[in-house]
């Protein structure tokens, strides 16, 4: 055992539950069930984790209310028919000795009645910005039904094998909006000055402690600032840790920035956020309690999540998308071997943003990540000699698993380094820690035996020489000028692909247009990237919003504050159709107008084509080849890494 992280891997008691260290897989939306029940992916998902050495499990919230349905695949915890997933969950935990909490929750007015037909509940009728539902204002009765709710679904999570349960109170919660002045103008005694609106907190923690009894650990996950105007802030936070507290009924205080909608990009904070951004807030309320209080915010490694511990700003320490990235993170640092883990990008792509798609969880860089309760790799037989051309994600992710099969795997790559398109995604401003990807992936693949070939030109004849019994080509893709782009000779202003600009090939100066036709990190990366050498910038978009799928990986907001800081200038609904002279001619498509743009240098942020020449070349060689990422179709990191895997696993 590493005697590097003292404090993370010592025991903690929290309440009757002792946990062995002190890394919590916290509560998190995953989308895994099925008809309002748990699914068999539940009990492999958190399995994975507790026998990868987390400390302890907080499942996902369990919903107590019909009113409660604010999105498809949630837990009906007031069903009796969760019982038996239930049991399914805490036995395959339990099987590794790891305790295992159960959040149950009412989301409030954060809902809309999509669902379930019905009004929403919330204590006022404000409407929630995100779904824009006014919501019903509960009376006494309903209150009632509310608490009484809540206690039924913690006797299932008791009768289920969950040893506590934990009061989701924090980003969406109906508890949340009591407590909170911008939501909550009541003026009976569930509102008005702070022990009111904390009336329904601590009537739920009594009903729930009543129904659990002494022998299970009970916790409450606190919003330490909302983040919005005339919004809880920390000083509330903590005075309501201290009521909880004194109550006597709670064994340990969770905590939580932002509101699920108004703030959310603060909840499951991007790269552009620093680690350990909300660190203030367990800090504050520790300093008021002596109840363990946990700390959340973006924490990539266990050296990051010790300091937390040794500086006093929490007792525990939520470690989740580096979880979802590394089941065996905690197991790692255990065992000193902390280089070795899969660090989370915080790029929000396949674990947040398919949550924002309806889509089941699942991570960038790990492609067992929702998909655990299937088989694994099957036994490959005969070891095969392997060649991959191409050291970017896809290609990296195909020598990878074609290794884990024990195969001999060599990789030749053109350039002096690995990562292809993913190492410049990483060069431009705030996006560095998206190389851990390559970084990760080389590390994976060393200790596999792959062996890297850098400065090699592949060709037919080249990869014929190494005699493989199977090629992998993942040769990525090339930047294409659209069919608007006239010749050279027909323009005086100058136009460069943005991964030139990235590379260094092109240097716009003056005024620059980025076109965004991709909606994503590439024009908003160069755009910022320009700003900041003193290009005037504006960039212009087919679409209703430059940036659009930025809002999936909750990057909008703050990619909005940076553009506004550093003058770059956004103009949506525009087409290109082509430059004539010195001006960029766009097409408004609402109106059917036309605009011009008088620039010096235009950047085009557009589809690329498949580099597919060597995979044609080699399969007219009669080889046995087969193709992945880009050079099959140009698409994102998530697509290129599950190709790689599923193509090298099968080799």
């Amino acid at each position: 055992m590493s005697t590097r992280y003292r404090l993370l891997f010592s025991p903690l008691r929290i309440g009757p539950v002792v946990v062995p260290n002190r890394i919590v897989f916290s509560a998190h939306l995953t989308n895994y069930a099925e008809d309002g029940l748990p699914s068999e992916q539940h009990p492999a998902y958190y399995a994975a984790r507790a026998a990868g050495g987390a400390g302890l499990i907080i499942t996902e919230e369990h919903s107590v209310h019909p009113t409660d349905w604010p999105y498809e695949k949630l837990i009906h915890g007031y069903q009796p028919a969760v019982v038996p997933g239930y049991r399914r969950i805490t036995e395959a935990v339990h099987r590794h000795g790891t305790p295992i909490l159960a959040q149950i929750n009412h989301n409030g007015g954060q809902a809309s009645g999509m669902y379930t037909r019905l009004p929403v509940w919330a204590p006022s009728p404000v409407a929630d910005p995100l779904f824009r539902e006014v919501p019903k204002e509960v009376d006494r009765s309903e209150i009632a039904e509310i608490v009484a709710g809540y206690a039924t679904v913690a006797a299932h999570c008791r009768a289920g094998g969950f040893d506590g349960i934990e009061l989701q109170c924090s980003h969406s919660s109906i508890v949340r909006g009591f407590l909170s002045p911008a939501t909550n103008r009541r003026t009976d005694s569930y509102g008005g000055m702070l022990e009111n609106r904390a009336r329904l907190l601590l009537e739920i923690t009594a009903a729930v402690r009543e129904e659990i009894g002494p022998s299970l650990a009970l916790g409450v996950r606190l919003c330490g600032d909302e983040l919005i105007e005339g919004g809880s802030t920390i000083e509330d936070a903590v005075e309501v840790a201290r009521l909880v507290e004194e109550q006597g009924m709670v064994d340990y205080v969770n905590t939580s920035i932002g509101v699920a909608t108004a703030s959310l990009f603060m909840i499951e904070a991007s790269m552009h956020v620093p680690p350990g951004y909300a660190l203030f807030i367990p800090s504050a309320i520790r300093k008021a309690v002596d109840l363990p209080v946990v700390g959340v915010g973006r924490f990539k490694d266990p050296l990051q999540a010790e300091r937390a511990l040794e500086e006093g700003h929490c007792d525990l320490v939520g470690v989740v998308r580096g979880q979802i990235a590394d089941a065996d993170f905690a197991a790692k640092a255990r065992a000193g071997r902390a280089e070795e883990i899969r660090l989370c990008l915080s790029c929000n792509q396949e674990c947040v943003g398919r949550m924002g798609l309806n889509r089941w969880l699942g991570c960038i860089e790990n492609p067992r990540t929702g998909r655990e309760s299937l088989p694994g790799a099957i036994d490959a037989g005969r070891p095969r000699r392997v060649v991959v051309v191409g050291a970017g994600p896809a290609g990296l992710q195909a020598a990878i698993a074609a290794a884990r099969q024990g195969h001999h795997v060599v990789v030749l790559e053109r350039q002096s380094e690995a990562g292809g398109q993913a190492r410049l995604a990483a060069a431009v401003p705030n996006r560095a820690e998206f190389g851990d990807i390559v970084r990760n992936q080389l590390c994976e693949a060393g200790a596999l035996g792959v062996e890297i070939r850098y400065r090699v030109e592949a060709d037919a004849g080249v990869v014929t020489s190494l005699r493989p019994d199977a090629v992998v080509v993942a040769t990525g893709a090339e930047p294409a000028l659209p069919y608007w782009v006239p010749a050279e000779d027909a323009r005086s202003v100058r136009v460069a692909d943005v991964r030139h600009v990235i590379e260094g090939g092109a240097s716009p100066e003056g005024s620059v247009v980025v076109i965004d036709e991709l909606g994503f990190h590439q024009a908003t990366s160069v755009a910022e990237l320009l700003a900041d050498r003193g290009c005037r910038v504006e960039v212009v978009t087919p679409g209703m919003v430059v940036g659009q799928d930025l809002g999936i990986t909750l990057d909008l907001e703050n990619w909005n504050i940076r553009a506004a800081a550093k003058g770059i200038a956004q103009s949506t609904d525009l087409v290109p159709m082509g430059i004539e002279g010195d001006e960029l001619v766009l097409l408004h498509h609402p109106t059917g107008a036309h605009q011009r743009r008088r620039c010096d240098w235009v950047v085009l942020a557009v589809p690329p084509a498949p580099a597919e020449g060597l995979y044609h070349e080699l399969r007219a060689a009669g080889m046995v080849v087969q193709r992945v990422g880009d050079c099959v179709a140009p698409r994102r990191a998530h697509a290129a890494v599950v190709e790689g895997d599923r193509v090298g696993a099968s080799l």
